[in-house]
């Protein structure tokens, strides 16, 4: 990719709520700030879809609870394989939702989303979390995130070949990434620069053909433990 495009902010975001009143509250908050816009509102998972590939945002927020398709299900349209490979740019979603350890959130995890707010956020953690997963992180911590994935327990299955065909470094920095380290401090616990460090985490996301680092944190779930 070039450059930002002309008119385009920094952060475009897309807003996915079945309630008008909470979409029109989101959206005054997050214009307000800076280098971020709303692009579109949908208010159910089947328009979601459409709006994101028509308006090509850089994060969603999707209500997990809508009707005619709801956002567990958009979540995984979103992600599936022909869409990605035909995106110019990465798409992130965050799952909104009234509870905590909602099982549905971790059902997007898996799908493809980096994580999830409670509804009743305050708007700095909102725009704080859209920042976050717009840099490939997650907006939870591994060990919450852990903790939301075995709200679905699955046995966990054997480490594929992908992963044996890492190299002793990129498995460092593997599990190094799993626990929810930054480039920073893995640089320290592994001796590299944080370049290397970026290096390595780029090879394993192509290798094990993840998209981000919260997927990483899924994948050491279900196939842990990994040595």
């Amino acid at each position: 990719m070039t450059g930002p495009e002309v008119g385009r902010p920094d952060i475009a975001v897309l807003l996915v709520d079945d309630q008008d009143l909470f979409r029109e509250g989101v959206k005054v908050i997050l214009d307000a700030q800076e280098g971020m816009k709303v692009v579109g509102m949908a208010g159910d998972g089947i328009e979601a879809v459409r709006l994101v590939d028509e308006l090509e945002p850089d994060v969603v927020l999707m209500d997990v609870r809508m009707p005619e398709m709801d956002g567990v299900e958009a979540t995984r349209q979103i992600f599936s394989a022909d869409r990605v490979a035909r995106r110019p740019r990465p798409v992130r979603v965050v799952v909104l939702t009234t509870f905590n350890l909602d099982d549905q959130a971790a059902t997007a995890i898996r799908y493809g989303a980096s994580g999830f707010l409670l509804k009743d956020t305050t708007p700095t953690r909102l725009r704080d979390a859209i920042r976050t997963v717009h840099t490939g992180n997650a907006v939870l911590a591994p060990s919450d995130l852990a903790a939301l994935l075995e709200t679905q327990f699955r046995p966990a299955t054997p480490a594929p070949a992908a992963y044996l065909a890492l190299t002793e470094k990129e498995r460092e920095v593997f599990h190094a990434v799993s626990r929810g380290m930054s480039n920073t401090e893995i640089a320290g616990a592994v001796y590299a620069s944080e370049s290397t460090v970026k290096t390595h985490v780029g090879s394993i996301l192509r290798k094990l053909g993840l998209r981000d680092r919260v997927q990483i944190v899924v994948f050491a779930h279900e196939h842990g433990p990994l040595g």
